[in-house]
C-alpha cells in the first residue's frame, strides 16, 4: 500500500476572489475511489518586526470571526509575488514600516490547515526598518500597535492571542532569540 493519493479529476465548485473550492475524485493509498475537498489559496506572507523592545501588531476586524483580531502584519500573495516582498509590502501598508529585503529573514513556511487547503504562509522576521505613515488597502481598517516584548510574552502565555500565524511566529522568534 502507498501513502500517496492520486487525483483522478479536479472538479471546481467555486472560483472566488481569494479562494477556489474543488471536490476532487481521487484514489486513496490502497487505490480505492474517494472524494477530496480542497480550498485553493494563493498563500500569504507575514512580518514579525521588533524595534526598541516592542513588536509591531495590527488590530483589525475579521468578519469570519465577528471580532477584532490582534496579529502581526500579513496579507495574501499576489500571483507570482515573491513571499519576502509580500511580507515587506504588508508591513509597510499596515504599519508604515519600510524595510529592505536584506533585512528580512525567513523563519519558516507554515501549512495552516493541511487537511483541506494548499495555503502556505511564509513567516519572516524583519530586523530593521524606517517608520513612515501606513497606507492600508482600500476597505482595510487597521490599528497599529507597538507592544513591549514582556507584555507580548505574557499575552502569549495567557492565551490572549488567537491568530495562528502570529502565535507560531512569536514562538519561533522567541525560541530563536533564546539560542
Amino acid at each position: 500500500m502507498s501513502w500517496n493519493e492520486e487525483c483522478v479529476s479536479k472538479n471546481y465548485v467555486y472560483n472566488g476572489k481569494i479562494i477556489t473550492v474543488r471536490c476532487d475524485d481521487a484514489l486513496d493509498g490502497a487505490g480505492n475511489p474517494c472524494k477530496r475537498e480542497i480550498i485553493e489559496h494563493p498563500g500569504g506572507a507575514c512580518a514579525l518586526y521588533e524595534a526598541d523592545g516592542k513588536i509591531a501588531f495590527v488590530r483589525q476586524y475579521r468578519y469570519a470571526y465577528g471580532e477584532d483580531v490582534l496579529e502581526i502584519p500579513a496579507g495574501k500573495l499576489d500571483k507570482g509575488e515573491d513571499p519576502k516582498l509580500a511580507a515587506l509590502r504588508e508591513l509597510e501598508e499596515e504599519t508604515g514600516i519600510s524595510a529592505s529585503a536584506d533585512d528580512a529573514e525567513l523563519l519558516f513556511v507554515m501549512y495552516p490547515t493541511p487537511g483541506y487547503t494548499n495555503e502556505k504562509i511564509y513567516i519572516y522576521y524583519v530586523k530593521k526598518g524606517e517608520q513612515a505613515d501606513s497606507h492600508p488597502d482600500e476597505g482595510e481598517f487597521v490599528e497599529t500597535l507597538f507592544i513591549p516584548v514582556p507584555d507580548v510574552k505574557k499575552m502569549l502565555s495567557e492565551g490572549q492571542l488567537n491568530d495562528g500565524k502570529t502565535i507560531i511566529a512569536l514562538q519561533a522568534y522567541f525560541l530563536k532569540k533564546a539560542e
